[in-house]
């Protein structure tokens, strides 16, 4: 089995904002933001992913997270019309 990792951002359907993570297994985390799990993301629901990207390594998909969490990678994300 090959693992993969993913950089990943879910939306708000209520508040209209953001949420960078990075994770190994994308349905175990949605489902965890979607249940309230997590502080950030708990009084926001509903959430829906928004936009990923696949990495071979966590260290690699870590590091798009925190790129996306930067003015650069805001940018970027605006640039791409991402968000």
């Amino acid at each position: 089995m090959i693992l993969k990792y993913l950089a990943y951002i879910i939306k708000s359907i209520s508040t209209n904002t953001y949420y960078y993570g990075s994770t190994g297994n994308i349905e175990k985390r949605l489902k965890e933001n979607k249940a309230g799990k997590v502080r950030y993301t708990k009084g926001r629901k509903p959430w829906v992913l928004h936009y990923y990207e696949v990495f071979d390594s966590r260290s690699d998909a870590m590091e798009r997270e925190k790129f996306y969490k930067t003015i650069e990678g805001y940018n970027y994300l605006k640039s791409k019309n991402i968000i």
